[in-house]
Formats: C-alpha cells, structure tokens, sequence
C-alpha cells in the first residue's frame, strides 16, 4: 500500500525572502522635463530618497505611479518631482502644519507616507533626535500634511483590517507574515521598516490581513480517480483541524528542517528537499484525502514504519517528527532500492507495489519531478 496520496501540488516557490522590490511600477511618460531622474540603489526607500531630494513619498508616488511606495527596486529609475513639475500639487499653497497622535506600530516613516510629508520635515517640526524616536500617545506637529484627506496609496492597496503583533525573540519579518496571512511587504509598508526589514524584540507592528478570506476548505474525499472511506478522511480532517490550530512553522523553517534532518541521518538533503517540496511545497498545515500528513505527506501505517525505523514513537502533527519520519522512510528506500527512480517511486506508489506492477504513469512523472527539483537544491 502506498504510504501516501496526495493531489501533485507545482509548487511556486519556498524561499522566504525579505527582499522588497519583486517588481516595481516604472515611471510614467508625461514626466516634465524640469523633474529629476534617480535610479534606486541598494538600501533605498522612498522615505530616504524624498529626504535626501528634498521632496515627499506622497509626491514620488504620485510621479511615479506607485501603488506601494514599498514595492521599489534596486536600478529602478524614479522621477523625483521638482517645484517646476508640470504636475501640479494639489493644492496651490502647501496646507498648513497639523498634529497626529502616534498610535502603537507607528513610525515618522509610516507617518510621512500617509499624512503626505517627508520624514526629514517631522523630524525637525518636533525636534526629534537622529533615531526618529516616537512614543504611542505623542502628539507630533505635522508640516505640509494632507491629513486623512485621502489614504496613501499603499494603504489603499493594502487589504481591509490589520492586526498587532508584538515581536518575540527569534521571529523575523517573513515568519509574522506567514503566521497572520500577511505579506513582507505590507508589513514593511505598514510600519515603514527599512530595505533590511530590520525589527527588535518587544517591537509591536501593525500586521496588515487580508479581508474576511473565508476559511480554508475541509479534505475532501476523493483524488486522482479514488474514493476513500468516511473513517479516513475523518481523520484527515482532524488531523487537518490540529495543524491549522497550532501554529505550524513558516515554509523556509520547514525547509531547513528538512535538510538539518536529511543531514543528521545520512541523506542526500537535495532528494529530501526535492521530496518536501514536490509533496506539500514546504507546507505544513497540510492533509490529503489519505491522511497523508504534513511536510511529508506521510500516512499513519508509513509514520508507525518510520517509528520503528528511528526507535521511537513519532507524531506525524508535530514538524520535527513529521520531517524525521518522511526522511527515515527515504533513507530506508534509498537503501533497499537498485536506483535512486526506484527509491523515489516507492515513496509515492510503495515500495511493494512499485516491485509488483512497475510504475504507473502518474508515479513517473512523480519521479521525473522530484530529479528536476534536485538540481535547485544542490
């Protein structure tokens, strides 16, 4: 019997990165001539850009037609408008000075960008020191703001609803996304983080969700043309229930379980990875019809065989034990196989059924799938 069953997910990627700019919005053309060109370098955002040219990010947005002033990228080119633009501001006289009261998660960052002002013009109307340091309840002189007239454009683009989220030790950017839904960049966007999305224990930043996504679909009962019993895809979903309901670790910790685990137990981390990622993406919180589990996809009966492979009970819902059992059951094929084909075969059709009947067709284009992914995790 097949140690597991689960719908061929393509994968579109696992590394976690905290990179801003994937790709950004070019200038437009009706640029006037007495504007500036400033090609974006590393480090930039547009916060600093608009201090070190003397304009504002709400300006630099507009000229450059940014959806989210945080989506820049390194050789982008951005017109920086000058006082002879041929776009006028919206108003003939810059507004005068208001006052906004910092709110937890803000930064003079995050505040320049949706008042419409620069960093540089807070900072000096409030006399604050080189750090930009504010605290929750602070009432800051606000010069040139365009108060609430309208949102910035990166919080228009922002889903509706945001939470906050205080920082632990050892979380970064990429894993308070993954845990809330988010994306990098639209904490980075929120909370005016630099290009490093550098964040500091305690810190609370304002996580921006998507709005009211309905929740995620039960397991079904059927793939690739077979029906399983009521009992199993009721154990599925339960399983299915527990992971969502425990805080699964992000697909780059997974990821570098997988290859810690393959390491530890003598095998290749570049089939292990290859393996994980062809099955779940890195995914953790994930269950198929089977009850195939986790990283791995790792039915019960394959996770008591793994069990007594390693000498100790393992739990398929926990992230390590489910990384151990699914790279104990590769080392155990690998060992016992003529070919490494026939040792990925046995892990999607069973070893036993792979000696009886050869592979079917789905099961070599699993195996074509899993050598191709090797090659990216040499």
């Amino acid at each position: 019997m097949s140690h597991h069953a689960t719908a061929r997910r393509v994968a579109s990627g696992t590394g976690a990165t905290l990179a801003l700019a994937v790709v950004g919005v070019t200038a437009t053309g009706g640029a006037a001539h007495a504007d500036d060109a400033y090609t974006v370098r590393s480090g930039d955002t547009v916060s600093h850009i608009a201090t070190r040219t003397g304009t504002t990010v709400a300006a630099i947005a507009r000229a450059n037609a940014l959806a989210d002033v945080s989506r820049i990228r390194i050789g982008q080119v951005l017109t920086i408008p000058t006082s002879t633009s041929a776009a006028p501001a919206p108003a003939a006289v810059a507004p005068a000075a208001g006052s906004y009261t910092v709110v937890s998660g803000d930064t003079v960052s995050h505040i320049a960008a949706k008042l419409g002002t620069s960093v540089q013009a807070i900072v000096t109307a409030n006399g604050l020191d080189a750090r930009a340091f504010i605290r929750v309840g602070q009432t800051l002189t606000v010069p040139g703001s365009t108060a609430a007239a309208a949102p910035a454009p990166a919080a228009a683009a922002q889903a509706a609803g945001s939470v906050s989220h205080t920082v632990l030790s050892g979380e970064t950017v990429t894993a308070i996304a993954a845990k809330h839904g988010a994306t990098v960049a639209a904490i980075v966007a929120a909370n005016g983080l630099d290009s490093r999305a550098l964040i500091r224990i305690g810190q609370t930043l304002t996580v921006p969700v998507p709005a009211a996504a309905p929740a995620p679909a039960a397991v079904g009962n059927t793939f690739a043309g077979r029906t399983y019993a009521d009992s199993v895809v009721a154990a599925a979903n339960a399983n299915l229930t527990t992971l969502r309901s425990s805080g699964t670790p992000s697909k780059a910790e997974m990821q570098a379980k997988v290859a810690a685990t393959a390491r530890a137990l003598g095998v290749d981390p570049a089939l292990a990875q290859a393996v994980a990622f062809q099955e779940s993406g890195f995914k953790h919180a994930v269950v198929s019809p089977a009850n195939a589990i986790g990283t791995m996809q790792v039915i019960p009966t394959s996770g008591q065989w793994a069990s007594d492979l390693v000498g100790r009970q393992l739990n398929l819902v926990n992230p390590d034990d489910n990384v151990t059992a699914g790279v104990a059951i590769l080392r155990a094929l690998v060992s016992n196989a003529p070919d490494l084909p026939t040792a990925i075969a046995g892990y999607y059709q069973g070893a036993a059924s792979v000696k009886k009947n050869g592979m079917f067709a789905d099961t070599r284009r699993y195996v074509a799938n899993v050598q191709t992914h090797m090659t990216r995790f040499r």
